[in-house]
């Protein structure tokens, strides 16, 4: 069984149009059947088809005109043309003017059946396609009503249709990929791949080879070919994130690929030409790297051809007003739990709050309020508390982060978190010793060493 599909048959042989329609009654699809073009025209009318049979050669309007009127009625109905008696330009012109297919008669019913089982499986295809294109969407939602935010989605929206690349700067968690998700969505590119590439996720060492791919033998360990994600990106975007954490030599290799369009696989000889457009973003100040002689000013020029700046949260808290109910229901659907509201008093805490961590500091931070709090209801009480914790928390990093000596900074972190471990267990040694996993002797020691002292 092929499925339910609404067919139309548009032919002016009789005993062609009742055999088609037994046969696809049988394959459980729904037919009609028009023995003109005018009688197709007026069903197309009246009914939305998937699938429609149209004879070439018919009385009063033809299949070629019948098939024009047709397609501005339902313009994505797939259309079969079919005759006895047509030559090859025919076809090739029905084929070019965007019919599914061309059958001779006498018709083949196991082609047929080919051609129906071809268009279900690229329904199919479209289906996802379109589900996942709307996926992403929904994945990669941009939240504000601010206008720093609002000029921000105004320049992407000017410079999207362009090639020209773009640096996109600003702090950890603002949102720098969701912003060349959106340029690359929004671009000439948008059917093509959007490969994202993290410098700083990746060892030094394997930068050149996943970023240009390799032949098999390269180095010790390559068994086959692979293609890096300049190639994967082929005719689509390439965002390269934390650029600024690539290594010198890797620099190089991208430079000479921006400037000819061209390069080698590790270990090839094959030089290969690729068109791609390139989006590249930092939370490094690249300007001091270049001073520092860590990153390469031509290739910071060819990269900073049309420049953005994402604001941090702090300097936008209107943005919160949208973007904390944003999340509310997103989470509360991912977590698969009851809707949390939140009062004015505990947005007025949030937007009190500084958030380093910005945007995604933001979603983790509303995440544990929904795990946390059994209140449906979030208010100032819910929210002070954890402000605080996370405010403490972050002076004491910030205040380790200061200390320009490793050795020293090591020291001061093993003071702190031992005084509050203590604190915790209102300074019982056997019990301080259990919780954090060294021997007690070994504990009492680094009191002394730290000069640590009950308080």
């Amino acid at each position: 069984m092929i499925g339910n599909l609404n067919i139309l048959i548009i032919d002016d042989e009789k005993n062609i149009c009742l055999t088609l329609k037994d046969i696809l009654s049988d394959w459980g699809c729904k037919v009609q059947i028009a023995f003109s073009g005018e009688m197709g025209l007026k069903k197309c009318n009246t009914n939305q088809f998937d699938i429609i049979f149209l004879d070439v050669n018919l009385p009063g309007i033809d299949g070629i005109e019948t098939f024009k009127q047709i397609k501005e009625v339902q313009n994505t109905v797939e259309i079969l043309m079919i005759s006895g008696q047509v030559g090859i330009d025919i076809a090739v012109k029905a084929i070019k003017m965007g019919a599914y297919d061309f059958i001779e008669k006498p018709i083949s019913i196991a082609r047929i059946e080919t051609i129906f089982k071809n268009i279900l499986e690229k329904n199919k295809l479209v289906s996802k396609l379109n589900n996942y294109s709307q996926d992403e969407i929904d994945k990669y939602q941009m939240i504000g009503n601010s206008i720093q935010f609002q000029n921000i989605l105004k320049l992407i929206d000017k410079i999207a249709p362009t090639n020209s690349k773009i640096l996109i700067q600003g702090e950890s968690g603002t949102g720098k990929e969701l912003i060349a998700r959106r340029i690359h969505r929004k671009s000439l590119r948008a059917s093509k791949s959007f490969i994202a590439f993290n410098s700083a996720a990746i060892p030094e060492n394997l930068v050149e080879s996943e970023l240009f791919g390799y032949e098999k033998g390269a180095f010790t360990g390559a068994e086959k070919q692979k293609m890096g994600k300049i190639e994967l990106a082929s005719n689509g975007t390439l965002f390269l994130d934390e650029i600024g954490d690539m290594n010198l030599q890797a620099q190089s290799k991208l430079l000479r690929f921006i400037q000819e369009g061209t390069f080698e696989r590790l270990g090839g000889k094959k030089t290969l030409e690729i068109d791609i457009r390139i989006i590249a973003a930092t939370h490094k100040n690249l300007l001091s790297l270049i001073e520092n002689g860590k990153f390469r000013e031509d290739l910071y020029y060819r990269l900073n051809v049309i420049p953005i700046e994402i604001p941090p949260l702090r300097t936008r808290s209107e943005d919160l007003n949208e973007l904390v109910p944003y999340f509310m229901e997103k989470i509360s659907i991912e977590l698969n739990l009851s809707k949390k509201n939140i009062s004015k008093s505990g947005l007025k805490i949030l937007k009190s709050y500084n958030f380093p961590g910005n945007v995604r500091e933001l979603r983790n931070l509303i995440e544990r309020l929904y795990l946390l709090n059994t209140n449906n209801d979030i208010t100032e009480n819910d929210l002070q508390p954890l402000i605080n914790r996370i405010m403490s928390s972050n002076k004491f990093i910030n205040e380790i982060y200061e200390i320009e000596n490793l050795i020293d900074a090591k020291k001061e972190f093993e003071r702190k978190y031992l005084i509050r471990h203590l604190k915790l267990n209102n300074w019982n040694l056997t019990k301080t010793a259990l919780q954090i996993g060294i021997h007690q002797p070994n504990l009492s020691r680094k009191i002394k060493e730290l000069n640590i002292k009950k308080e």
